[in-house]
């Protein structure tokens, strides 16, 4: 069979590790159109394992099985464990096997050197809002991964996050931009609620009057067509509140905290691979 149609004959998908992401990304298989019975499932937790093989219709199976029998295989394991998880099951895989890691900080090189030379392997950064489908996923490919390769792959993210393709030298300015990102983002919004008790609102009114001003201000920023820029300058009106505040966050250099903040992510993201 040519590998360039390969990928829409992919009759057996496994899925090592089914924790919060590897729960959604059989969800987005599952909207992507496979059907349960062709989705088979592993984990080192057979509690895990049973409870999404019960909630998706997926099937049990063991990383040594997935080795063998699926025809493209998501390792959705921490970056600590995916050395074991390849010198376990890496000899046993078909070179026509599409291997697709999701594991933070580990290069495609890394899947590589411990599988058949020219198994086509990807590597996938995404981020938790996929489990809510408004995700966001940046593919990078291997040396022997192929555009029906990322087609494939794509198909399945679709249903749960925005993709892009990145080359793989940006996969840790990605991870420290769209991968931490909603982090950075609940740990703003925990200190607009701390800072609205401050002063003097209850807890309960501090997180709504927050969150409903964050949802607000993301939907404008994602339907208005407008510059993150121009629509701070739309609030922003000479010597008022808004303005005192954003000189407060200027004095206190807010944006050199962001930008050092997301290079310790990066830089961490490399000394993982």
């Amino acid at each position: 069979m040519s590998r360039n149609n390969q990928f829409a004959d992919r009759n057996c998908i496994g899925v090592i590790g089914v924790g919060i992401m590897g729960e959604a990304l059989i969800s987005g298989l599952l909207s992507a159109g496979y059907i349960g019975s062709s989705i088979c499932i592993a984990d080192k937790r057979a509690e895990r394992v049973s409870e999404i093989a019960k909630k998706y219709g997926v099937s049990p199976s063991s990383p040594e099985k997935i080795a063998t029998e699926c025809d493209a295989i998501l390792f959705v394991v921490k970056p600590q464990d995916m050395a074991t998880v390849l010198d376990d099951i890496g000899s046993k895989i078909p070179m026509s096997t599409l291997l697709v890691s999701f594991a933070a900080g580990k290069k495609t090189s890394f899947v590589e050197s411990r599988v058949m030379d020219g198994t086509p392997v990807l590597r996938v950064m995404p981020n938790t809002p996929l489990l809510l489908g408004r995700g966001m996923s940046a593919i990078s490919a291997g040396r022997y991964a192929i555009e029906a390769d990322i087609d494939f792959i794509t198909n399945v993210l679709s249903a749960s996050s925005e993709v892009i393709v990145v080359g793989e030298d940006l996969q840790d300015a990605v991870t420290a931009t769209s991968g931490s990102g909603p982090a950075y983002f609940f740990y703003f919004v925990e200190a607009m609620i701390k800072g609205a008790m401050d002063l003097g609102l209850s807890e309960k009114d501090a997180t709504t009057l927050t969150i409903q001003t964050i949802n607000g201000a993301a939907t404008m920023l994602n339907e208005s067509g407008k510059t993150p820029t121009t629509l701070r300058e739309n609030v922003t009106s000479p010597n008022g509140t808004t303005a005192a505040a954003i000189s407060s966050f200027d004095q206190s250099e807010t944006k050199e905290i962001i930008a050092k903040a997301m290079k310790a992510a990066r830089d961490r993201s490399q000394e993982l691979a």
